[in-house]
C-alpha cells in the first residue's frame, strides 16, 4: 500500500517536515521511540562528533586529488582490524587484468582490439 501510494506520501512528508527544524523532529520522534537522525552532508558528516569519536574518518593518498578524507568502519573489531584504506580505482585502471585474467585475451589480441578502437 505505502508503494502505491508513494508519490502522495512523499509530497505528504515533504510539506508537514517543513514545519520544523530538523532538531525539532529528531526530539519529537526520540519522544515516540522512532529511530531517526539527521540527513548529512559529506562536509556534516566528517564534522560529526560520533564520526570523530569512532575515528570513521580515514585519510588516503589519492594519486590525482592528494590527501583526502574517506569514511572508514563505522565498527572495529579487535581481532579483525581494518586494513588499510586505498583509493577507488581510475577510470579503466583494471582494463588489462579484466581482458586478461577474466576474458583470456592474451596481449596481441588486445592491441588488436585496441587498434580497432574497440576498447
Amino acid at each position: 500500500l505505502r508503494a502505491r501510494h508513494r508519490a502522495a506520501l512523499g509530497a505528504e512528508i515533504a510539506e508537514r517536515t517543513r514545519t520544523r527544524t530538523t532538531q525539532e523532529w529528531i526530539a519529537r520522534m526520540n519522544e515516540e521511540g522512532v529511530p531517526c537522525g539527521p540527513i548529512l552532508n559529506m562536509k556534516e558528516a566528517f564534522a560529526d562528533p560520533q564520526v570523530e569519536h569512532l575515528r570513521m574518518s580515514q585519510p588516503i593518498d589519492h594519486p590525482t586529488l592528494g590527501p583526502i578524507s574517506v569514511v572508514g568502519q563505522a565498527v572495529t573489531l579487535s581481532r579483525t582490524p581494518m586494513g588499510k584504506l586505498a583509493p577507488a580505482p581510475e577510470s579503466g585502471e583494471h582494463n588489462l587484468d579484466v581482458y586478461r585474467a577474466l576474458l583470456g585475451l592474451d596481449a596481441a589480441k588486445v592491441e588488436a582490439l585496441a587498434a580497432q578502437g574497440v576498447i
